[in-house]
């Protein structure tokens, strides 16, 4: 019989070794090797590494394959010794680099940038610049050799109360004393050190404006927690301090803040940096959350500028009023930004923030905006291929990348933050 649909390779059972050579890096955590034919997305290898792989997962169909690198039997250059020792196959799920040195984490990260930019985005050049010279990840300034960065953590629970992190693709729970990411201040909260036995999940915050506070699902408290330690619901207040933009902000204890010590200001001054915020222009703040784009901008409008801030959470928005209760200039507005936009009377904006969540803006918002006609666009993204998506739909509609900066806001991790200037065309 000829013209039917190819048969499906036969399955490869869980546990089966196969040796190969890891050859590129991809979204998620993974390096592409090849083992009969299929692709094999292997975790805890290098690219040109030679690595003995035990198969974890099939794909739909049987035609591509999961696994963890076991052995490594011809080792990259790059590789390192694991800070933590529980970066290894089977054991926590939240570090997806420890394998690797820094300099390489950041060179591995804007390989996966510039993929998703390119086959995504359409894009092989920004502003005249191929994409290898003008896209890289860089370091946040204050970044402690990638360690001890974390202020903000959500632990699980398993059966016995133990606190600790899942395992990767897997709802069991790695049970961790020390994690080598979080800072001093947050681990001397002793956590992982305290037993939750009933609870689901437990986070703490180590603040930069120096509260600590743990919010524990569903609400107990842990009898050796330090005094000083709030626990909302139970004892002392439900939100902490933060430091950024030269401003204080009040931000809910289990709420959105950036968790790096110094991402929020990085962020900030990639996102100024990319608009030019000038004196009488009007702002507008999409995914506004507790307001930091929104406060750190409006004092370069001046008193003739204005800022419209959406945001659909209802606390983040509380949060907002009161962070920004001393800038007249900007307003609230309590709506989710699709709709928010969909309903409008505004006709033109000349400067716009875009924050989405992880799954990016979406058509819909990005033809709204364009629809405003600003004179710039600041895109401020979490996840490399909503960025690329997003971006081959502005491109299409005529509109030109100008800039893409990668910031390694998650050492130690597959994540990035990217922001990316958007401009009318010519």
């Amino acid at each position: 019989m000829s013209g039917g649909a190819a048969a499906a390779p036969p399955p490869v059972p869980r546990g089966t070794r196969v040796e190969v050579v890891a050859e590129r890096v991809a979204h998620g955590g993974h390096v592409v090797a090849r083992h009969e034919g299929r692709v094999v997305f292997v975790r805890h290898a290098l690219p040109g590494e030679t690595v003995e792989v035990e198969i974890t997962g099939e794909g739909k169909g049987g035609r591509l394959l999961r696994g963890d690198a076991v052995r490594v039997l011809d080792a990259s250059p790059d590789r390192v010794e694991p800070a933590c020792p529980h970066a290894h196959p089977g054991g926590c799920g939240g570090c997806d680099w420890q394998h690797a040195s820094l300099p390489a984490q950041r060179r591995l990260k804007a390989e996966v940038l510039r993929e998703q930019l390119s086959r995504l985005g359409g894009l092989d050049e920004i502003d005249g610049v191929p994409l290898r010279d003008a896209v890289d990840v860089v370091a946040v300034p204050g970044d402690r050799d990638g360690l001890a960065w974390r202020t903000r953590v959500r632990y699980a629970v398993d059966a016995d109360g133990a606190a600790g992190f899942h395992r990767h693709r897997s709802g069991q729970v790695e049970p961790v004393d020390r994690c080598p990411l979080v800072t001093d201040e947050l681990d001397s909260i002793g956590v992982t050190r305290t037993g939750w036995r009933g609870a689901d999940a437990v986070t703490t915050v180590a603040s930069s404006g120096g509260d600590r506070a743990v919010v524990v699902e569903p609400a107990s408290l842990g009898s050796s927690l330090p005094r000083d330690v709030a626990v909302p619901g139970l004892r002392g207040r439900g939100w902490v301090r933060e430091r950024a933009g030269g401003r204080d902000w009040r931000v809910a204890a289990d709420g959105f803040w950036q968790v790096h010590p110094g991402a929020a200001d990085a962020l900030v001054d990639a996102v100024r940096e990319a608009l030019d915020p000038q004196p009488g222009e009007h702002l507008l703040d999409l995914y506004a959350g507790v307001g930091l784009f929104a406060g750190c901008l409006a004092p370069a409008l001046g008193e003739d500028g204005r800022v419209d801030a959406v945001e659909s959470s209802a606390r983040a928005c509380a949060d907002a009023r009161r962070n920004l209760h001393d800038l007249p200039g900007v307003r609230i507005h309590e709506r989710s930004v699709d709709s928010w936009l969909r309903w409008t009377e505004l006709d033109s904006v000349d400067l716009v923030v875009l924050d989405p969540p992880r799954s990016g803006a979406g058509a819909e918002v990005l033809d709204h905006v364009l629809d405003l006609a600003p004179r710039a666009i600041a895109y401020v993204a979490c996840d490399p291929a909503a960025l690329g998506r997003d971006l081959g739909l502005v491109r299409r509609a005529g509109w030109r990348v100008a800039a893409v900066r990668g910031l390694d806001l998650f050492p130690m991790t597959q994540h990035v933050e990217a922001v990316a200037l958007v401009l009318p065309p010519h």
